[in-house]
């Protein structure tokens, strides 16, 4: 029997089309009761919003998120705002008995993230953090390998995840430049992604050490006509202001379950747009998966004969593989956006089942609490325990 979800989405640019995208294709290819219904979006201007209305298929807008989520035809609240907004939005949203999907990292701090978990579960509602990046097949494949000990006993897990969109020193001071605004840099941004799959993948984190650099201390200012929610392209004015954010954040883990690993995340790789890689080693083999290459999972298993040694290409694209089946025909790749779209399903899918989405906020909240300690360690300089 069908249930009708209706969506109310705050935030209309770059992860409010992904998401507006995302909530449209679901019911096309995967088999769920639950169906969402692109019920409301949400952002300050209201020309902007409308226009995004129109565009992406949403059957009306709002200018006022307060406005949004009492709305008595709204069942599920979807946040895509920077993450000084998501505190509020989700405290008001649970208030309201809406289920909540919240783009990462899920809040400005430990407290924040807690105060927010603490809410939804308080409120009896189901909660998603969009850690899409597992949800790409691959992934997924790299998550079976492990459980079935492919890999047999972990003992490294490294990931870099790099971009270049500010290497420029003209880049303007868009929000996530802002501390007030988005918490942190690239720490936030990319290393809550690395470490989120790190906790997926490998397990939960003992002690972190960490070292950060804001290489460009300032930046042109946004012009007066731009949105201050203006994501990775923007216009600069003359006039100045202080980068508030780390460029770059790296760091070394040790995991309860003994393995070590290591995470670098900057804005600062010329050439490098969205390049995401991870490798895992154990007693018995290798993973190796790239972000920029995302339909190909490398698998190295020491049990394979002498003669056969090396890293494997697993082109996962089969019936067999996780979410495949319900797109196309082998060899024929998907891409980022189809992440979202698997996180709607997983979302909706919950819903059928009456249990809470994965991750969930005390994912988010783990990954926080990672976060914190980084730059705990940072602060002082030493080795920190990630407290549970």
């Amino acid at each position: 029997m069908t249930k009708k979800v209706n969506i109310g989405l705050v935030g209309y640019k770059f992860m409010g089309k992904a998401h507006s995208n995302a909530y449209r294709k679901m019911p096309m290819f995967f088999n769920t009761e639950a169906i969402p219904v692109l019920k409301a979006i949400c952002g300050r201007t209201e020309k902007a919003v409308a226009e995004a209305a129109r565009k992406f298929g949403w059957e009306s807008y709002e200018t006022s998120w307060e406005k949004l989520v009492k709305r008595k035809d709204i069942d599920l609240v979807d946040i895509t705002t920077p993450n000084s907004t998501h505190k509020d939005i989700v405290l008001a949203a649970a208030a309201e008995g809406k289920d909540i999907l919240c783009e990462k990292p899920l809040a400005m701090s430990l407290q924040e993230a807690e105060d927010m978990l603490r809410a939804v579960e308080e409120a009896g509602v189901k909660h998603m953090v969009c850690f899409n990046y597992r949800k790409v097949p691959a992934i997924a494949l790299a998550k079976k390998f492990i459980d079935e000990e492919k890999l047999g006993r972990i003992y490294h897990f490294r990931a870099i995840y790099l971009q270049d969109w500010i290497s420029d020193p003209d880049f303007p001071l868009v929000w996530r430049l802002r501390k007030e605004l988005a918490g942190s840099g690239a720490h936030g941004d990319l290393n809550s992604h690395i470490i989120d799959l790190a906790r997926y993948l490998v397990g939960e984190f003992d002690r972190v050490i960490g070292m950060q650099e804001t290489f460009i201390k300032k930046r042109p200012r946004l012009k007066e006509t731009e949105d201050l929610t203006t994501g990775l392209t923007a216009e600069a004015a003359k006039e100045m202001g202080e980068v508030t954010v780390d460029d770059t954040t790296l760091f070394l883990a040790k995991f309860k379950n003994g393995a070590v690993g290591s995470f670098e995340a900057t804005r600062f790789a010329p050439g490098r747009r969205n390049y995401q890689r991870i490798e895992i080693n154990g007693s018995k083999g290798s993973i190796l998966f790239e972000l920029e290459d995302m339909n190909k999972l490398w698998f190295y298993s020491c049990d394979d004969p002498d003669n056969a040694q090396g890293f494997r290409r697993i082109q996962v694209t089969e019936q067999v593989h996780p979410y495949i089946n319900a797109w196309w025909p082998p060899g024929h790749i998907i891409g980022y956006e189809h992440t979202f779209v698997h996180v709607v399903y997983d979302f909706m899918r919950a819903i059928d089942e009456e249990k809470n989405p994965s991750p969930s906020f005390r994912d988010g909240v783990e990954c926080q609490r990672v976060m914190d300690a980084v730059e705990k360690s940072i602060r002082e300089g030493r080795w920190v325990k990630v407290k549970q």
